[in-house]
């Protein structure tokens, strides 16, 4: 793996959000996301296919392609194919984006499915190319499909020049670390699963830093239960609205952390980096001000002495 040429910072914008993810919204709000994630430092930048229907690619490339291209780095999906929906217009997308069905997702891990995705994502970004390509959820569709046609077509495309670096992206920690034993990956975006709340990934993590296999951690606010300085009764985990024995552990943690003085989100976002495997940490946002918070909780202090604390309670 040599991924300083790539840049990636701390803190990469997720765009998910963009693309409508849970409710829609306005072109105009989108845009000011991105550049107020331009404005306040971030030069990573992630999408897929499957965010929006294209939607969030679109989106963030009318941005981007404005900025001088090598002072940023973009990542996209592959095994998604989007086709055309004919009579989808009137109804809306049924995977969790507030958008019309004109097109269907594709499944296809073949390599002219890979090659095809990367074009017909740099169609919609409006760019010339994408520095990173990640197989997108190949534990959803066909984890063995992945290993034996995808990844060795993506390491294909980067012996070729066509990307810089290449990777899986995935909720399981289980089928990533079946991916980096399997090929040679420059990262693993894992999502959900490295968290101040849970840390089950730590084997792939370990593993990942034998294998010099970068992991970008996303979801490290669990769906948004560890968003808010205050946990309310209300708050979501894994997509779900949360037990109440998960809400009472979120907290015990914004307890332990309100004692030194730091707020529950701020310690949730930096808390991955102290894994010597992640380089990155990738966050979403729909609002240009969320941007802004991350941004500034990034940046913010933690003392070593909340780490211990903190722990001290996962071990009660």
């Amino acid at each position: 793996m040599n991924l300083e040429p790539l840049n990636l910072g701390r803190l990469g914008f997720g765009a998910a959000g963009i693309g409508n993810l849970y409710k829609a919204i306005p072109d105009g709000e989108a845009l000011a996301t991105v550049l107020a994630a331009w404005d306040s430092g971030f030069r990573y930048f992630d999408t897929a296919p499957h965010y929006g229907l294209g939607l969030s690619e679109q989106r963030l490339g009318a941005v981007l392609r404005d900025k001088p291209r090598e002072d940023f780095v973009i990542s996209t999906k592959v095994g998604r194919l989007l086709e055309a929906n004919p009579g989808g217009a009137s109804a809306k997308d049924d995977e969790g984006f507030d958008v019309p069905a004109t097109s269907r997702r594709v499944w296809d891990f073949t390599e002219a499915g890979i090659r095809r995705s990367i074009e017909d994502s740099l169609e919609r970004l409006g760019l010339d190319h994408v520095d990173i390509a990640y197989l997108h959820d190949p534990d959803v569709h066909d984890l063995q499909a992945g290993i034996s046609q995808a990844l060795p077509a993506l390491e294909k495309l980067r012996e070729e020049g066509v990307v810089k670096a290449i990777g899986v992206g995935t909720n399981s920690s289980e089928a990533a670390l079946e991916c980096v034993e399997a090929a040679d990956l420059d990262l693993v975006m894992l999502a959900g699963r490295y968290t101040l709340l849970e840390q089950p990934s730590v084997p792939l993590l370990d593993r990942c830093v034998e294998r010099r296999t970068g992991v970008v951690n996303v979801g490290v606010y669990n769906s948004g239960l560890l968003a808010r300085p205050e946990v309310p009764d209300d708050a979501h985990y894994n997509y779900h609205r949360a037990p109440r024995e998960v809400v009472e552990r979120a907290r015990a943690l914004a307890a332990v952390c309100r004692d030194f003085g730091v707020e529950l989100p701020t310690a949730a976002l930096q808390f991955p980096l102290r894994h010597p495997a992640v380089v990155n940490v990738t966050v979403g946002a729909s609002r240009p001000e969320q941007v802004t918070s991350n941004a500034s909780r990034m940046q913010e202090s933690v003392p070593e002495e909340l780490w211990d604390a903190l722990e001290a309670l996962g071990r009660d």
